[in-house]
């Protein structure tokens, strides 16, 4: 949304009030989609009421409807759970609840009203739109309102934002709090590899996931488990066998551990529950294994949100305010969705029939159906963990060779593309070889050819396995035409950032020259910078992003307590704005200085005299985040500065450089999986025009794409 289209917003809330509650089960993100909801009514001029304890307190009324302001969600970002409280209301369900509920809403002149909760709790607040006319005219024949009061409150606007770590609501690509519980699950995973390896043992994880199998199944992708059991796809007929004979073919062939993740709503094919404890036994009993479980429970709802659940739950909470500034008496209600990167309106009881239509496919034992219900996500996820998990035999093999290289700087989830785009090259039956240090490495013949169990381990680690260089091409053309014509390569699979893109055009451009050049060739977009062309994200930039947002929360944290200080954090990116951008979103800077945004004296001279006004009242800390280059002269330096002198006697000023500590670290879980999505696809793109060339007795190939 552009700066001229929320200036159109201000004061288009004038004399109307807005509630936000938070109901059933909590989630981390709940609180950022509080603070957006709140900060957002107050900018539209509307009143924003808070509503303790869900539902409850709706029923209750009295102390628990609180109007709030722009200070009272301060400092909540960061927070797991929801400050406002969450119960689970049986009052509600009743008419008389819901008489009392709305009694209480029309006291403190409210009809806008957002649920932040599950499918029960967004459903709930559909009947209670649908009944309040009627409710109304029931309070006026009490004579607990007047018919004046009931014509002017005589229609409630609803909107919902799904919080649920399970993902199980149909219609949203994330719901809020699910990337956070899969980072608490690839902590624990990160963790139990360690000790698994040292003791050659097999550790059963069970996770949360009682109707829905997606963070079993997106942790299994994200931690390469061997085994997995989600509620959606039972395991055959026979799976004890299978799975014991998998197992000890991955020792055999020199792994020390296994992970099998378990959701805790598995079931076989007679919709019998598979526990962890089964599991655990069976393996001891067959193989003989030290073999231990882990059930993570609650640990998964629990700690500080993610980035990715920050600035989730800010677009969502945003997006839900200007629904009901724009909802009219024929407006159904919607609940708030994310498709690909944007936030979306969808009919709220549409998305909950689809939901429920999942639920009545599994208990029909219609399981392929129930995936597809899922939604493309999560079958694809399904797909892409089914053909990396267990090294199936080619049906033929291709006389193909790919060659995969990292250039540029090194980005965290570099190494889970190169080993999706390894495994999935092997099994379309290619040869596949790995290049060391870039393009100088492809000159310098660092060529290997690799196997499956190569790149096993690879998905956790950091950095990049094969080492990366921002050398180009133009510097050692014929070098790398040489090897490419030694080993007969006929597709390059490029991993990494601008570099990449420059030295795959490199290439290209000198097609003319060299013959051996006219071969397919692929880039995956891996930067941490996130400034490359051709997509939303690049891998590593959610890395990134989270490295900087938890260092803003600790330098945020050191202030409590001591005297009032605003820091100065510089982040890099270059050029680009992205992790200033994303961070400061993350973190609720109040002010982040970016290249693409220019800015002037005048724009300092206000942020300085905003954080001195901010600084007077009980706020304790300022945060400032500036991208490396975001101007030539306006340098952190000059920030620190300014900041001190103008702030002088009411606060004092810090600055602090993350530098590469952006760039380090094991990926996140969605750094991973997405990865692993990349390599996959780019690896069946390059095979497609493989064949296509072989069946049109080509030789040469002039294509060239970026995954993204």
């Amino acid at each position: 949304m552009s700066a001229v289209d929320l200036e159109k917003l201000r004061m288009s809330g004038a004399g109307k009030a807005i509630a936000v509650l938070t109901s059933g089960g909590d989630a981390q993100g709940m609180n950022a989609a509080v603070r957006a909801v709140t900060r957002m009514g107050i900018y539209v001029g509307a009143k924003v009421f808070h509503i303790n304890e869900g539902y409850e307190g709706l029923v209750e009324g009295g102390d628990c409807i609180q109007q709030a302001s722009w200070l009272s969600v301060s400092n909540i970002i960061q927070l797991g759970g929801t400050i406002i409280g969450s119960a689970r209301c049986k009052a509600f369900t009743t008419h008389e609840g819901r008489l009392s509920a709305a009694f209480n809403l029309v006291q403190h002149g409210i009809t806008n009203l957002c649920v932040i909760g599950g499918d029960g709790s967004l459903t709930g607040a559909n009947i209670f739109r649908k009944e309040w006319g009627g409710l109304l005219e029931e309070l006026v024949k009490e004579e607990k309102i007047t018919e004046d009061v009931a014509a002017k409150y005589s229609h409630l606007n609803i909107v919902g934002l799904v919080g649920s770590i399970d993902n199980d609501f149909c219609g949203t690509d994330m719901t809020i709090g699910t990337d956070s519980a899969l980072h608490r699950i690839m902590e624990v995973i990160d963790a139990i590899t360690t000790t698994a390896q040292s003791h050659q043992r097999t550790f059963v994880l069970e996770v949360m996931g009682r109707h829905c199998g997606y963070l079993a199944l997106v942790s299994a992708l994200a931690s390469g488990a061997d085994w997995l059991f989600i509620p959606e796809c039972p395991p055959e007929d026979g799976w004890e066998d299978i799975m014991c004979t998998r197992l000890g073919e991955s020792r055999s062939r020199g792994s020390r551990l296994n992970i099998i993740i378990i959701a805790e709503g598995a079931i076989d094919q007679n919709g019998e529950p598979i526990t962890s404890n089964y599991v655990k036994e069976l393996v001891v009993k067959r193989l003989g294994f030290d073999t231990r479980v882990t059930v993570l429970g609650h640990v998964q709802r629990g700690g500080t949100p993610s980035a990715f659940d920050r600035v989730l739950s800010s677009k969502m909470g945003m997006e839900a305010v200007i629904a009901l500034m724009e909802a009219t008496p024929r407006t159904p209600a919607c609940v708030v969705s994310l498709s690909g990167n944007q936030s979306v309106r969808l009919p709220l009881m549409e998305c909950v029939q689809v939901t429920k239509d999942v639920q009545k496919a599994m208990e029909e034992k219609k399981f392929e159906e129930a995936i597809q219900l899922r939604g493309r996500s999560f079958e694809n996820n399904w797909n892409i963990y089914k053909l990396l998990a267990h090294q199936k035999p080619s049906e033929e093999k291709s006389n193909f060779s790919i060659a995969i290289l990292n250039v540029g700087a090194p980005a965290a989830g570099m190494n889970a593309a190169v080993r999706s785009a390894v495994r999935i090259g092997i099994s379309e039956g290619h040869k596949i070889y790995t290049v060391h240090d870039g393009f100088e490495g492809l000159a310098k013949g660092q060529i290997n050819e690799v196997g499956w169990h190569d790149v096993a381990g690879w998905l956790g680690r950091g950095g990049s396995m094969l080492g990366t260089k921002r050398t180009i091409p133009k510097s050692c053309m014929q070098n790398i035409v040489e090897n490419i014509r030694k080993y007969n390569i006929h597709a390059l699979l490029v991993v990494g950032g601008f570099e990449a893109y420059e030295g795959v055009l490199q290439l290209v451009e000198a097609r003319e020259q060299y013959e051996e050049l006219c071969i397919i060739m692929c880039v995956i977009p891996a930067t941490i910078s996130n400034n490359v062309p051709g997509t939303d994200f690049s891998i590593g930039c959610d890395t990134a992003v989270n490295a900087a947002m938890e260092s803003c929360d600790r330098i945020k944290q050191s202030a409590s307590g001591t005297k009032r200080r605003v820091f100065i954090v510089e982040t890099m990116g270059g050029y680009c704005g992205y992790l200033a951008t994303v961070a400061g979103i993350a973190v609720g800077a109040d002010a982040a200085y970016i290249y693409e945004d220019k800015f002037n004296i005048h724009d300092l001279k206000s942020n300085v005299e905003h954080l001195t006004e901010k600084m007077k009242t009980d706020i304790q800390r300022g945060l400032v985040l500036r991208n490396e280059k975001c101007h030539d002269y306006y340098t952190t330096d000059f920030l620190y500065n300014l900041y001190s002198a103008e702030g002088k006697g009411v606060f004092d000023c810090r600055t602090n450089v993350l530098g590469h500590l952006q760039q380090g670290g094991a990926p996140t879980p969605f750094d991973r999986n997405y990865g692993t999505k990349l390599g996959v696809k780019a690896v069946l793109w390059i095979s497609e025009k493989l064949r296509e060339s072989y069946r049109r007795g080509k030789n040469v190939w002039k294509l060239n794409k970026s995954v993204g």
